[in-house]
């Protein structure tokens, strides 16, 4: 595990609950940024705690309007110290297909485009923003998606721009994540700025 993951990892068990007994921490940023690997990765170092993703709460027709749900499956119940259960979205299917369970672990993460937002920032404990520009982001989604997807990311890109100049995460992230050869950086955020 690289120094900046392990560092970043003790930073974050040391912050207090922000969720009932839960620290909720978000990983956000730009589809294709690397999100999804990361907060893999710092599950693991965090001893493998559970990592929601927003795609499962995300419809093909709600791309960015899954606040409510989010709210009423997850954040309700952790906020009381309950098990969560949520609905998984199946994007094949165009229908929620199967029901997850969420312990109110000591630490989880959520990560998808979308995730610091304004709805959502009051009960995290940590906001991290992967740091990799729009367009080179859309660029390596495209290319890892295939072109079976174009139709998808010609729809998405606007959504996304939409959605971040109506709710921008990055202003009020904590920490800021780049992916290199070696490992991650994780420098401090704007929101920790004098």
């Amino acid at each position: 595990m690289d120094r900046d993951l392990a560092s970043l990892a003790a930073r974050l068990l040391a912050v207090p609950p922000s969720c009932g007994p839960v620290r909720l921490i978000a990983v956000d940023g730009h589809a294709g940024s690397g999100k999804s690997t990361f907060a893999e990765r710092l599950a693991g170092a965090l001893g493998g705690v559970p990592v929601v993703h927003t795609d499962d709460l995300a419809t093909h027709e709600e791309l960015f309007a899954w606040s409510a749900r989010f709210d009423a499956q997850i954040l309700a119940p952790l906020s009381r110290g309950e098990t969560a259960h949520y609905g998984v979205y199946d994007w094949v299917r165009g229908e929620f297909t199967e029901e997850r369970a969420l312990a109110p672990e000591p630490l989880v993460l959520v990560e998808g485009v979308g995730a610091g937002r304004r709805a959502l920032r009051p009960f995290l404990a940590c906001l991290l923003w992967m740091e990799l520009t729009s367009e080179h982001s859309w660029e390596r989604g495209q290319l890892r998606d295939g072109p079976g997807l174009s139709a998808f990311w010609s729809g998405w890109i606007p959504a996304e721009r939409a959605h971040f100049a109506a709710d921008p995460s990055r202003p009020y992230a904590d920490f800021l994540v780049q992916q290199g050869q070696m490992g991650y950086e994780v420098v401090v955020g704007p929101s920790a700025a004098p």
